[in-house]
C-alpha cells in the first residue's frame, strides 16, 4: 500500500510539474511583452536580455502624450461595448423565441443561424464595404459596431438558446397563470435566471469584438481607429517600435484581461449551464 501511496504523489508532483511549465510557457510572451513596455529602448535590443531593471513609463508617456492613443482605446470601447450590449439583446429574443415557440424547421433556423460564423471573414468583406459605403458609413463608429452586430448576434443567438432549453418551462407557465405577460415572463424571471448564461455570452462577444482586426483595418480611418489597427501601426517598413507596441499591447489587453478576471466566476457558471442535461 505504501508504494501504491507513494508512487501515486510521485504522479501528482510529476502532473504539477509538467502543468506549471506549461503554463509559464503559455504565459511567457504576456510577461515579455509587459516587461519590455518598461524597459528603454537600450534594454530592449540588449543581448543578453535584461530581466532586472530600473522599470520606466517613458513608453507609456510617448502614447498619452505624444500620440492619441486615448482617443483610439475611447473607440474601442464605445463600439465593442454598444455591439456587445446590442448583440445580448437581440440575440436573447431571438434564442428565447427558438427555445419555446413551435416553429418550423427549428433545427435547420438553428443551424443556419450558427452557420453565419462558419464563413471566412474576408468573404464578406467587399459587400459589406460596398454595403457601408452606399450609406456613408465607413469610417464611423456606426458603420464597425453594425458589423460586429452581423458578425456576433448569431454566436450569442446560438449561445443563449442552449441557455434557454435548460431552463424549467413551469416556472414561466406559473407566472403566467399569475397574470404575467410573455414579455414580463422573458423580462423579470428568464433573464434573471439566465443571468450566468448572459455574462458569458456578453463577454465572449466582447472579446471577439475588441480584438476584431480585419474589417477595423478595411472600414476605418482616422476617425473610428480601433486598438489592434493602431498596433498594427507600430510595425513599418523601416522597423518594429517595440517599445511603444509592446505598452499599446498592454493597454489593449488590459479591459479584457480585467473583465475575465472580475466576471470569472459568471464564465464558468455559464459555460456550463447549458453543458448537462
Amino acid at each position: 500500500m505504501e508504494k501504491v501511496k507513494n508512487r501515486q504523489k510521485t504522479v501528482i508532483v510529476i502532473l504539477y510539474v509538467v502543468l506549471v511549465a506549461i503554463g509559464l510557457l503559455w504565459l511567457f510572451p504576456a510577461i515579455w511583452m509587459f516587461l519590455t513596455s518598461f524597459k528603454t529602448q537600450v534594454q530592449t535590443f540588449q543581448i543578453p536580455p535584461v530581466w532586472i531593471f530600473k522599470p520606466v513609463i517613458d513608453n507609456y508617456n510617448d502614447l498619452f502624450f505624444a500620440s492619441n492613443i486615448g482617443k483610439y482605446l475611447l473607440n474601442s470601447l464605445i463600439i465593442t461595448g454598444t455591439s456587445t450590449v446590442i448583440c445580448l439583446f437581440l440575440g436573447s429574443l431571438a434564442a428565447f423565441a427558438l427555445a419555446r415557440f413551435r416553429i418550423k424547421r427549428n433545427k435547420d433556423i438553428s443551424f443556419w443561424i450558427l452557420s453565419t460564423r462558419m464563413f471566412p471573414p474576408i468573404a464578406s468583406a467587399i459587400p459589406l464595404y460596398l454595403l457601408l459605403r452606399n450609406f456613408q458609413l465607413l469610417d464611423t463608429h456606426i458603420g464597425l459596431i453594425a458589423v460586429y452586430i452581423t458578425l456576433n448576434l448569431g454566436f450569442a443567438t446560438w449561445m443563449m438558446k442552449g441557455f434557454f432549453n435548460d431552463l424549467p418551462v413551469a416556472v414561466e407557465e406559473s407566472a403566467m397563470i399569475d397574470g404575467c405577460s410573455r414579455y414580463g415572463v422573458f423580462f423579470r424571471i428568464v433573464l434573471p435566471i439566465s443571468s450566468p448564461g448572459l455574462a458569458a455570452t456578453a463577454i465572449l462577444c466582447f472579446i471577439f469584438a475588441w480584438n476584431e482586426f480585419l474589417f477595423a483595418l478595411l472600414f476605418t480611418g482616422r476617425v473610428a481607429k480601433t486598438m489592434p489597427v493602431v498596433l498594427s501601426g507600430y510595425i513599418t517598413e523601416t522597423g518594429i517600435r517595440w517599445g511603444a507596441l509592446t505598452a499599446a499591447s498592454v493597454l489593449t489587453a488590459a479591459p479584457t484581461i480585467l473583465l475575465a478576471i472580475l466576471a470569472q466566476k459568471y464564465i464558468i457558471r455559464g459555460l456550463t449551464l447549458g453543458a448537462v442535461k
